[in-house]
């Protein structure tokens, strides 16, 4: 059996555990496993409610978002943390977009984009988290032409201006690939606003949304991820050009089980949280029709190359998911998509706890 403090010690990081635990009974690193809470976005609960499924599920953490949070008062924090110690479930915050370079920037909700990062870091802080999550733009930017450059220097800048206070805390601002930044790019954010204090958030879902095979994304990021959102993808040509679709763990096209071995392999130290998105139509990547490489004049040809492979590779997906209509979508629906949301969810845990081999708490 794993005990307490084995488990308290690897709750961030991966760890070496007794012979037994792992896939074959000989000893091994696990990494811990957890979600992203947008995944069950549909519920409203919140953050304690959060913890409290986590725990029943034995998961080692979440990453919880603002929506998540009753408020950022120091006081309701603590009783946050208190009840994430109780339940035994590690807490990473999550952050809105904190570039006001981006459209995905609301100065009404967010203030001032300095504070807003403090905020991030205090909260951190408090949860004892040495990672905050954060994006720096979305993918509304490049579908709306929005000069990658002017994107990456706003988001530099905005960095920059933390760099002390997140020195200071211990703390990593985790930046998310958010079908924004292709690989590339977020390494010349990363490395340029300052990567003592500044790594990444991957995610390999959104890679397919930039024209990028997940593993290039994963092999170019490596030194500096510090957290993860960890789904599935199915990506294959149509008379366009290639078509993507977010699907359940296993449900995928792109080589889930091979960038997890290699996302081990290179990143031994980041806990794996799930973000299970289902339930979207797929998306059309018109590569092949003028007009489109507007929003990727820079990208090299190689890089696009390993797309196009995966692409070529690939396949819809072709089991049951309910897809909400386009414009006002009934209660029923509604309803229906809310129930997806946690039953993909869920399966996703159980592959990636029997399948993946990921997860320390569970196997206790």
């Amino acid at each position: 059996m794993l005990d307490r403090r084995s488990f308290l010690l690897s709750s961030w990081g991966a760890a070496a555990v007794p012979a037994g635990l792992g896939q074959g009974g000989s000893a091994r690193t696990l990494t811990p496993l957890g979600i992203d809470t947008w995944s069950l976005e549909g519920f409203r609960w919140n953050v304690f409610q959060l913890l409290d499924y986590a725990a029943d599920l034995e998961l080692d953490l979440i990453q919880a978002g603002q929506p998540d949070f009753e408020s950022y008062d120091e006081p309701y924090l603590k009783k946050v943390k208190e009840h994430a110690d109780r339940v035994g479930v590690r807490l990473q915050p999550a952050f809105e977009c904190g570039s006001p370079a981006s459209k995905g920037w609301n100065p009404a909700k967010q203030g001032d984009p300095t504070t807003h990062l403090l905020k991030g870091i205090r909260t951190a802080r408090t949860f004892g988290s040495p990672v905050f999550r954060v994006s720096m733009g979305t993918g509304a930017d490049r579908g709306a032409g929005t000069p990658m450059p002017a994107l990456m220097e706003g988001a530099i800048k905005v960095l920059r201006t933390v760099r002390s206070q997140a020195v200071d805390a211990g703390v990593t601002i985790g930046v998310e690939n958010h079908g924004d930044f292709q690989a590339r790019e977020l390494k010349t954010v990363i490395e340029q606003a300052g990567k003592e204090f500044v790594g990444v958030c991957l995610d390999n879902g959104n890679p397919v949304m930039v024209l990028e095979d997940p593993m290039f994304t994963l092999e170019t990021l490596a030194p500096y991820v510090v957290s993860s959102h960890i789904r599935d993808s199915v990506v294959y040509e149509v008379p366009q050009g290639a078509a993507w679709q977010w699907v359940a763990l296993g449900d995928g096209s792109t080589g889930l089980q091979q960038f997890v071995a290699r996302l081990r392999e290179l990143c031994p130290r980041a806990p794996f949280l799930l973000e299970i998105i289902t339930g979207g139509r797929a998306r059309v990547m018109p590569y092949l029709e003028p007009g489109f490489w507007k929003a990727y004049p820079d990208m090299p040809a190689a890089d696009f190359a390993r797309f196009i492979a995966l692409a070529k590779k690939g396949r819809p997906f072709m089991g049951s998911m309910m897809i909400a209509p386009p414009g006002k979508t009934p209660p029923e629906y509604q309803a229906a998509m809310k129930q997806q949301q946690r039953v993909d969810l869920e399966r996703s845990l159980e592959y990636a706890k029997k399948t993946l081999d990921v997860g320390v708490r569970w196997r206790a």
